[in-house]
């Protein structure tokens, strides 16, 4: 089911100076009708996505004349790329990354496309799904708690590296796919660029959370491998889950009903996923149709969901990072991707395929305002 009704602000965000932009695309004392040099390094990289675009939309065997709309689809996105060039003013500019997903994918609608990744998608979660248990058991396996939750982190590092949204790593993926244990063990090492893993060890091992609301990205490793191991520890230990995934399609992000289609395969005929009790483990609509989010937009059903949060974890570089790294919450906060654009890297002093697990408890929040 689509969502439906007005939308609104996530609950537990602290909006006073929010904004859902991490990287400073332009100054006041910028010109209006001049491109900034930031503006024109995020043209060009989703200009360079548009031939991996293309050529998933020429398959897409779903809708008819597909090679012809597809062209019909990278002409246009490529005029409206070269207009903010020339004028950052129109097409609903200034732009930033949120406007530039916007644009891709309203023309993808617009020329007849509802979902080009959806192939690649349901091949990709079929694999996970088989790998799904031997991952678990490898975690369960791990005696030291400590231990555990760092493996379950990396995890979901291993898992992000699946994002057909980023031009190199689609090129690698078709390829030679990816393994994810092979990701796994890969990892650049630590200290990572932004690395507050230790800090949420040690909060984790204090049982303090009763619920959490999980904000997914990618279909495939990412959520099956990364985050749905990483739930069901949580699970574990007597947290409820909430899963907000994406109403519409968009890249290879996993949607709401591909997440309930996913998990209802996963749990036995008991309910359980692998032993662990799913009563306590909710999929909500989050109301976004785009691979970044604006906080201050999302569905009823997820506001409702989320008002008693006591953890908001933002996972993947679009959400974690590049439109929510900085944004602050009434609740604990986590923030965690790995860096898979150039751009993001640049910005961040890290390097390319870098990790990001920012961790910000309440209390650090309340602090910093009773000392300004």
């Amino acid at each position: 089911m689509e969502s439906t009704g007005e939308m609104v602000s996530l609950p537990v965000l602290l909006e006073a100076n929010y904004r859902a932009s991490t990287i400073p695309y332009r100054f006041p004392s910028d010109n209006p009708k001049k491109p900034t040099p930031t503006e024109l390094s995020w043209i060009n990289l989703f200009s360079n996505s548009i031939p991996s675009f293309r050529k998933r939309a020429e398959s897409d065997d779903t809708v008819s004349d597909a090679p012809a709309k597809a062209e019909k689809f990278a002409h246009r996105y490529t005029e409206i790329l070269e207009d903010l060039k020339k004028d950052p003013e129109s097409h609903g500019g200034p732009p930033d990354c949120i406007l530039l997903c916007q644009l891709r994918e309203q023309v993808l609608r617009e020329v007849g496309f509802r979902d080009i990744f959806k192939k690649v998608k349901d091949e990709e979660n079929a694999k996970a799904v088989s790998l799904f248990e031997d991952v678990v058991r490898l975690n369960d396996a791990i005696q030291d708690e400590a231990e555990r939750v760092e493996n379950l982190i990396r995890g979901i590092f291993a898992g992000n590296i699946f994002d057909l949204g980023s031009a190199q790593l689609a090129e690698l993926f078709a390829k030679d796919g990816m393994s994810f244990q092979a990701s796994c063990q890969n990892l650049v090492p630590r200290p990572w660029v932004i690395d507050d893993l230790d800090k949420f060890i040690s909060k984790w091992g204090r049982r303090s959370w009763k619920k959490a609301v999980i904000f997914v990205d990618n279909s495939g490793a990412d959520v099956i491998l990364g985050i749905l191991p990483f739930a069901r520890e949580l699970l574990r230990h007597g947290v409820q889950v909430v899963l907000a995934a994406n109403d519409l399609p968009s890249i290879n992000d996993v949607t709401y009903t591909e997440l309930i289609e996913i998990i209802a395969k996963l749990k036995d005929e008991n309910g359980k996923l692998l032993g662990v009790d799913t009563s306590n483990l909710l999929i909500a609509n989050s109301g976004n149709d785009l691979p970044v989010i604006d906080l201050t937009r999302v569905s009823q059903e997820l506001s409702y969901l989320a008002s008693d949060t006591d953890l908001v974890v933002l996972e993947g570089m679009g959400r974690g990072l590049e439109t929510n790294l900085y944004a602050q919450f009434k609740c604990d906060s986590l923030k965690i991707a790995m860096v898979k654009h150039q751009e993001v890297a640049q910005f961040l002093g890290g390097r390319l395929y870098d990790c990001v697990i920012k961790y910000d408890e309440f209390l650090d929040y309340q602090h910093i305002r009773q000392s300004n």
